[in-house]
């Protein structure tokens, strides 16, 4: 008897820190696509970022304070363990040999913000990538996301899912705690109350203020 196909969506980012719009775009997903699990994969080294991220061991345990409501939601420290340059496209070729050596058929959805899509011809290996997922890009409103120039003349299997507006951002986050905002102040309305005690515990992005808010 034939195995089920799985239905795997793929969540990458530093989620540095996991946000509310990050967990609302999975759930979205789940949903819409009507997923069997959303594997959340914290970057390990990002290549394409020049700023120095928060260390790998507090980013991984947000993300798992951030989706431990949600039992389809599963934490993959994958690109934590690997040394090197944190390519997608070696990510995605790992999981699917590792499904290929346990007789697990799986289609792969490349979740992803629109400013990602719009990049995505910037990535390491994106042309083969394109052959081995569907993009799953976050649509803001009636707005659909448009292919760049570089993505048109490539064939690829894209979705858009569905979002509200939301003004929330990782950047954003960084900034107030580095102005000395208290972190519990940030929950529930951009990120959760688990990933808001985390920080406040850890006095994790107050580089300026460590001691404002009184947090031993």
């Amino acid at each position: 008897m034939t195995s089920p196909v799985r239905r795997i969506g793929l969540m990458g980012g530093s989620f540095d820190p996991v946000h509310a719009a990050h967990v609302a775009l999975a759930d979205e997903a789940l949903r819409t696509l009507a997923l069997d699990e959303v594997r959340w994969i914290p970057v390990g080294q990002a290549w394409q970022k020049s700023r120095q991220l928060a260390p790998a061991a507090d980013r991984l345990a947000m993300v798992r304070a951030a989706t431990a409501h949600e039992p389809r939601f599963v934490v993959d420290d994958l690109e934590l363990r690997r040394t090197g340059p944190s390519y997608t496209l070696d990510t995605v070729h790992t999981l699917q040999v590792q499904a290929a050596e346990t007789g697990l058929q799986a289609d792969w959805f490349l979740i992803m913000g629109q400013d990602q899509y719009a990049n995505f011809p910037t990535w390491h290996g994106w042309v083969e990538l394109l052959e081995r997922v569907t993009l799953a890009v976050a649509c803001r409103g009636a707005v659909a996301p448009q292919a760049p120039t570089a993505l048109q003349s490539h064939s690829h299997r894209v979705v858009t899912l569905g979002l509200p507006p939301m003004h929330v951002s990782s950047t954003e986050i960084r900034e107030r705690l580095d102005r000395g905002e208290d972190p519990l102040s940030l929950a529930p309305a951009l990120v959760s109350p688990a990933v808001a005690r985390y920080i406040a515990n850890h006095q994790l992005y107050a580089s300026r203020h460590p001691n404002l808010n009184g947090h031993p």
